[in-house]
């Protein structure tokens, strides 16, 4: 009988854009609301601003992650084809690399040795991306994935200020997104928590901490240039 316990490792790709995307969605987009009300102008105005700033955002967001998960997966690539080369060109001094990761993990020399050979007969490769190297399938880049995760949940936690922003009168915007943002926010960073297996309570605390010093930050902002003009 065996068992497996639940890793979570597997998820930290896709996770770490979501999380980023909808965090950014909720906070971008509620803190430009709450800047242009502070500003005094019209609902139509502060509507404007936030569906331009939700569409830009997302596309932001994509184009952003797309490129810094294709760059560390051309640095994994370019890692691999350099100790595939290695591989052809000095096998046995490979075997004696790997040999040695495995001893100082708590082999002694000759098991360590006896494993790299194995491993290496069975995907050499393989055996040095993930043990000395440190690539593994799990945890290599996904640069799509981590795309449109940033981008889906940058539109869908940004849209939520927005509709929360028509549904109230003007009066109200001022303290109602807030409000709403930071019950995302504490949605968001307990989700993430719970996923992640960490606290929820400090996941919800610190998501709620950062986003509402945006909001405070842009709403000065907003009301000072609103003087101003």
């Amino acid at each position: 009988m065996t068992h497996d316990a639940p890793h979570r490792t597997h998820r930290s790709g896709w996770l770490r854009a979501s999380l980023l995307g909808a965090m950014d969605g909720a906070v971008s987009i509620s803190s430009l609301i709450v800047g242009v009300a502070a500003a005094e102008t019209s609902k139509g105005s502060i509507l404007i601003a936030g569906v331009a700033g939700l569409v830009a955002g997302a596309m932001s967001m994509a184009a952003g992650e797309y490129v810094s998960v294709q760059s560390q997966l051309d640095t994994e690539r370019a890692d691999l084809t350099l100790e595939q080369r290695a591989l052809d060109e000095n096998y046995d001094l490979e075997i004696e690399e790997l040999a040695a990761i495995y001893r100082d993990r708590g082999l002694d020399q000759p098991l360590a040795t006896e494993v790299a050979r194995q491993l290496m007969a069975h995907n050499a490769l393989e055996a040095h991306a993930r043990d000395e190297i440190g690539i593994t399938s799990e945890l290599s880049a996904r640069p799509l994935q981590a795309s449109m995760a940033s981008a889906a949940t940058f539109a869908v936690s940004g849209a939520l200020p927005l509709v929360g922003m028509i549904a109230v009168p003007i009066s109200w915007i001022l303290w109602a997104v807030p409000l709403l943002t930071v019950g995302i926010l504490a949605a968001l960073g307990a989700a993430a928590a719970k996923t992640g297996g960490a606290s929820l309570a400090r996941g919800a605390l610190r998501v709620c901490v950062w986003g509402s010093a945006a909001m405070l930050f842009t709403a000065i902002i907003g009301h000072l240039f609103g003087i101003a003009i």
